[in-house]
């Protein structure tokens, strides 16, 4: 087959093919016999608004995928990085920002695509996803702890003094039954779209330009999400037949956005550490809730809608009033018992409780076939966006953990703490007559500002 360059035809969404080349360091260097050419990237407006062909800007302040809209699927991996080489890390970070900018336009991995290019070398893309539309795929980025610190307390890449106050290792929360195998890890990417395949072959595609750099830690897929991230979606139920995140934060609150979900200057820069890098940027905290399904589906309705704190049919505040009516924690029924339980879940998790705090949730359903006594492994595959897990997450954990009455029904068995860098914004990079950058030096990358 001819092994031809790519064009500069526009990209669904409005991203250039060649703008979309212009980001990565993974391609190789041409000669100086070729002209140069100055690109901008630049965050496009999505290109269509139905669910097939719908795409999200790569592009902006913040990444994309968490206060995007919620999609229907999701496939989460963490990494462990393999190289010992600060710059093997950054050029990892720059083959997967121009794959996932490619992607998430609707284009192949790679340049040629899966039918095409040096016919006696591997195709540049999977091919699984190539008759398929985009489906509003988002892939979004965040490093571990585990990346600036070794287990040794060893500074691997010389990110150590970098490293962000807000990077914790979560604690212990009471009932925890964690698996190593399903927790940490250096990296993590999270691929959302409205179409299971679209999510996958992401995630196997930066997998595949991970080889000798990083490897797959564990994995998650989800469907069915379990938050709304938006006030055009309706809430939706998760596997105990209730409706999950009516209380969640909106991408149209930019107050409680900037207050509960981005990293603000102020706290970036008052760190102990240099971690202005994370300005604009937020935490995902990942976890994996196992439900007892079995036994919920033998409890009465009147003993899980108290679990809860909700009816099951509405999503209304047992105290009255529809699903948004705001909950009377002070109203009591028979015998002055409080209408809404001491132990319910949404006393707990409500922000009077828990200094005000809110959260982004993006949380999915998963089924992981039976153990070996025949009972699901199914339940909620928790992710939250916050500003500081310090103060946003782990007190909420931790009360949750200790008086829930829903924990009779739950088991944590995954965890992980991530570092979101925020997004790519306008970028400046130089090119040859054909789209190949000619230079990686001011070439954008997620995360760039971490290693600068």
């Amino acid at each position: 087959m001819p092994d031809t360059p790519p064009d500069a035809s526009p990209a669904p969404g409005g991203l250039s093919r060649r703008a979309v080349l212009g980001l990565g360091g993974g391609l190789a260097v041409v000669g100086a016999a070729v002209g140069l050419g100055v690109g901008r990237l630049t965050a496009p407006e999505p290109a269509s608004t139905s669910s097939g062909t719908r795409t999200y800007p790569f592009t902006g302040a913040h990444q994309a995928g968490i206060a995007t809209p919620a999609q229907d699927r999701l496939y989460l991996a963490a990494f462990d990085l393999t190289t010992s080489s600060r710059d093997e890390v950054v050029a990892l970070l720059q083959r997967w920002t121009t794959i996932a900018a490619r992607l998430t336009q609707g284009l192949s991995a790679g340049p040629y695509g899966p039918a095409s290019g040096p016919y006696d070398a591997p195709p540049d893309d999977t091919g699984e996803a190539a008759d398929l539309p985009p489906a509003g795929l988002t892939i979004t980025f965040g490093f571990g702890r585990s990346m600036f610190v070794g287990s040794d307390g060893a500074d691997r890449y010389g990110l150590a003094s970098r490293l962000p106050g807000a990077l914790v290792d979560l604690p212990h929360f009471p009932a925890d039954n964690l698996d190593p195998a399903r927790t940490g890890g250096d990296l993590v990417v999270q691929a959302c779209a409205d179409d299971p395949q679209i999510a996958v072959h992401a995630i196997r595609n930066l997998s595949r330009a991970a080889f000798g750099s990083a490897t797959i830690r564990w994995t998650q897929l989800g469907y069915g999400r379990t938050s709304s991230t938006s006030t055009a979606q309706r809430t939706p139920r998760n596997l105990f037949g209730f409706k999950d995140g009516t209380a969640n934060v909106k991408a149209e609150e930019t107050s409680a956005l900037d207050e509960h979900v981005w990293v603000p200057a102020s706290a970036a820069s008052a760190d102990s550490t240099d971690s202005r890098w994370m300005t604009g940027g937020s935490y995902l905290v990942a976890r994996r809730i196992r439900m007892r399904i079995e036994p919920w589906d033998r409890t009465s309705l009147r003993e899980q809608e108290n679990l809860v704190g909700r009816n099951k049919g509405e999503g209304a505040p047992l105290s009255g009033g529809t699903e948004f009516t705001e909950p009377d924690f002070t109203a009591s029924g028979r015998g002055g018992q409080p209408l809404i339980a001491t132990n319910a879940h949404v006393r707990l998790a409500h922000p009077d409780f828990n200094a005000g705090v809110r959260m982004l949730r993006r949380g999915y359903n998963f089924t992981d076939g039976n153990d070996s006594l025949g009972r699901l492994d199914a339940g909620l595959f928790f992710i939250a966006f916050v500003t500081d897990p310090r103060t946003h997450y782990i007190p909420m954990q931790n009360q949750l953990s200790k008086s829930d009455g829903l924990m009779e029904y739950l088991e944590h068995t995954g965890s992980g703490l991530f570092a979101v860098p925020p997004g790519i914004e306008d970028g400046h990079f130089v090119l040859g007559a054909d789209g190949t950058p000619l230079t990686t030096r001011h070439s954008p990358f997620v995360g760039q500002d971490l290693f600068a």
